[in-house]
């Protein structure tokens, strides 16, 4: 079967979608509901939960697609929504919480770990940090966010933001250091 492409650009595409013509908003969720179910899962370990959040940012994106000024991506438009929408949940949900460490600490380099990890057993790795942790370290090392940017979306000060990545790299490297133990066939009892 041939898939027909209704709108010649994305640009064409979003702007019939603004107006309520549900095809054109059925394309742009077929075309970005995969990548940004992933970006939910970032934050949420729950498929189903982050299947639901993903749901209300798709309706945010629609609600909003005319406040869409066509500057800069479109895909980062609605994954910035879908960020937000992740970090509302879990802030209803109680699951944020930000340690407050006013105390100095230093910037450690990553060892050069030699294991192969799956995507899957990598999301696990951070699924398994205390959620303020591992919301910091993914607006950080995943999506490319500042402190200074992280601290004003989370309402935290920006050394709570690098206390809290700094806290979860160190948790991250023990894990890959167990695991690399592991892997090797080595126990440390």
């Amino acid at each position: 079967m041939k898939v027909i492409q209704f709108y010649k650009s994305e640009t064409q595409l979003i702007k019939k979608a603004a107006k309520g013509h549900r095809d054109a908003q059925h394309q742009i969720y077929e075309k970005h509901a995969s990548k940004m179910l992933s970006v939910c899962r970032y934050y949420i370990k729950d498929i189903h939960h982050a299947e639901e959040v993903m749901l209300s940012g798709f309706l945010k994106v629609f609600m909003n697609l005319k406040k869409f000024s066509f500057q800069g991506s479109f895909e980062g438009w609605i994954r910035r929504i879908m960020i937000n929408e992740s970090i509302s949940f879990l802030r209803k949900q109680k699951q944020l919480v930000f340690t407050e460490d006013i105390s100095m600490y230093k910037e450690e380099s990553w060892n050069n770990i030699h294991i192969e990890l799956g995507v899957g057993q990598i999301q696990e790795l951070i699924d398994s940090l205390p959620e303020g942790y591992k919301m910091v370290f993914i607006l950080y090392a995943v999506e490319g966010y500042k402190h200074n940017e992280i601290a004003e979306m989370l309402d935290i000060s920006i050394s709570t933001s690098k206390s809290q990545l700094f806290k979860a790299r160190k948790v991250l490297q023990q894990k890959l250091n167990q695991q690399n133990i592991i892997s090797n066939g080595a126990v440390k009892i």
